[in-house]
């Protein structure tokens, strides 16, 4: 390839949830930029992150999990928003296990739809002990569709990262950078990280006793070079998640904060006060509005 060469371009990571979207994206950037954790739908809204390389510029879009049967309003409107980003990217990252189900279908017939660029990345090779036990996924994967390739990766152990770039890399438009290497975060991306890390404290801390329809909403009060306030409010759905949130005498509230509040620190590299509260509103991934008043499913910080 010529030195001189450089390719830019927009790439969907679409994947059904809990299949390593958020943990490939992070091995791939070097940072953690996406909230992780091994619960389902952990990541809210399409997330625009940048790869810059000495001979081209990857601009990665995260998406939410894709559900083919859950049929709430909350998980309409994340699917709506996965979906929706596909037609309009110069490549879509297809990520799956080692096995495919209905999801995966969904997410397939969905790329044949908008007849973008596609490549299958096979996750989670580490959890696979005979690598020829692969080869009938394989043949079916190619059946389905027409991928450009079909790669497999171990995110968690960060194999076949860097093949993987130069594959994503090579099938991009040659053109100049679309971002300038100095961007910066704007006041409302900054919000957007802050309401992640603290979702994902909740998520790692709570397991299984609170279910997915939370939501934070921050924003920040003072700011001076020193230290940054920021009042930030967790929605759950009943009163009842709200006392597990809370906890006894308030005692996972104030891990929760504590834990958040080292990763904001590290974020912002200044002192943060950062002030929680936890409203309940019955049935709230029910409701369109409350939801869209959220700013759920769209993209946040892309420009």
């Amino acid at each position: 390839m010529p030195v001189n060469k450089h390719n830019a371009g927009y790439v969907a990571v679409i994947g059904k949830p809990n299949v390593g979207k958020s943990t490939l994206l992070n091995a791939i950037l070097g940072t953690k930029t996406f909230i992780t954790s091994r619960k389902a739908q952990t990541t809210r809204n399409n997330i625009l992150a940048i790869k810059n390389l000495p001979n081209g510029q990857i601009v990665f879009l995260d998406t939410p999990g894709i559900h083919s049967r859950n049929k709430k309003a909350l998980n309409k409107v994340l699917n709506k928003s996965a979906l929706s980003i596909i037609a309009d990217t110069d490549l879509v990252v297809f990520l799956c296990q080692p096995s495919i189900n209905a999801n995966d279908l969904m997410v397939i017939n969905a790329i044949k739809e908008a007849q973008v660029p596609s490549i299958c990345v096979i996750n989670k090779m580490d959890q696979l002990k005979n690598k020829n036990s692969l080869l009938p996924l394989i043949k079916k994967i190619a059946e389905l569709h027409d991928f450009i390739a079909i790669t497999s990766t171990s995110a968690v152990k960060k194999s076949g990262i860097d093949e993987l770039i130069n594959l994503i890399l090579n099938q991009l438009p040659v053109q100049d950078a679309l971002y300038q290497d100095d961007i910066t975060y704007s006041s409302k991306e900054q919000l957007f990280q802050v309401d992640e890390i603290i979702r994902e404290k909740l998520i790692r801390q709570l397991g299984a006793e609170v279910p997915y329809e939370l939501y934070v909403e921050s924003i920040f009060t003072e700011e001076t070079n020193k230290l940054i306030t920021i009042y930030s409010t967790i929605h759950v759905n009943k009163p009842t998640q709200k006392s597990i949130v809370v906890g006894n005498k308030g005692e996972m509230l104030k891990k929760i904060g504590t834990l958040a509040r080292r990763d904001l620190e590290s974020f912002f590299a200044k002192k943060v006060m950062l002030k929680l509260w936890v409203k309940s509103k019955a049935n709230w991934s029910n409701d369109q509005k409350f939801i869209n008043s959220l700013g759920i499913g769209s993209i946040k910080n892309a420009k």
